[in-house]
């Protein structure tokens, strides 16, 4: 079978057989591919903890008609080992990593842009440097963007008009003015919107600095605008400290 090499991190695992596993990945020059792990789950596999979510690998697979086998992996950074250590970290980055599968539509097409976040993202998350939370609503945001959903914070998504605008519908794309409001909206505090606008950017200073209730506020906005794109909401938000729906609608 033709080998190929690329570096991935590793999204989600499931059983195979009785010692094998499919692994999800994340591939930096093929998208995401699922290939068969062989005896990783026997106490002498040679892959040990390597192919566990969060994890950065170097991987070489074998093509296969329907599955790809992985016949080597090298640990580039374990953020696993970080992430899962707490809670809040484990929660918030498993949903990166269903983000990442989600929107990353054309198997083994690449995506570079969508790896390199979630390299970073997950860079970040193990840092412990910002709020969980944060980084998760700032990468899903990103993500959104990347894939061609950016939405927009600081200008009505119908009219154009400039400003800070508090109504916000996800089918719309963003926040609306006055003029162009439609029933259903959310009315954020302006301070959300802020804060909206900063975690797309990657204005940390800003988001740092943010009140607990209007970064909660804004979470359950990114959380409503990803399930409209998505159609369907994340298993993993549900797990996700502080996450709520949308409100204040018209």
């Amino acid at each position: 079978m033709p080998l190929y090499s690329d570096e991935a991190i590793v999204l989600r695992t499931r059983k195979l057989a009785e010692a094998d596993r499919i692994i999800t990945l994340l591939t930096r020059e093929h998208g995401v591919v699922r290939a068969v792990a062989k005896g990783v789950r026997r106490t002498t596999s040679r892959f040990g903890s390597r192919l566990e979510p969060f994890t950065h690998v170097d991987l070489q697979l074998a093509e296969g008609r329907n599955l790809d086998v992985i016949t080597q992996a090298v640990t580039r950074s374990p953020f696993g080992e970080a992430i899962s250590a707490e809670y809040d970290r484990y929660t918030a980055a498993s949903v990166m990593l269903e983000t990442a599968e989600r929107l990353v539509v054309e198997e083994r097409e690449p995506s570079v842009q969508q790896y390199l976040l979630l390299v970073g993202a997950l860079r970040a998350m193990a840092s412990g440097e910002h709020r969980p939370a944060d980084v998760m609503d700032s990468f899903v945001l990103r993500s959104l963007a990347v894939a061609g959903y950016a939405p927009s914070f600081d200008g009505c998504v119908r009219c154009g008009v400039e400003g800070r605008h508090r109504a916000f519908h996800p089918a719309s794309g963003g926040v609306l003015c006055s003029s162009c409001r439609v029933p259903g909206s959310a009315h954020p505090a302006l301070e959300t919107v802020v804060l909206l606008g900063a975690l797309l950017a990657g204005d940390w200073p800003v988001v740092d600095a943010a009140d607990d209730r209007h970064r909660k506020e804004a979470r359950g906005l990114v959380s409503a605008y990803l399930s409209w794109h998505l159609e369907r909401g994340l298993r993993s938000m549900a797990y996700v400290g502080g996450a709520q729906p949308a409100g204040g609608g018209s």
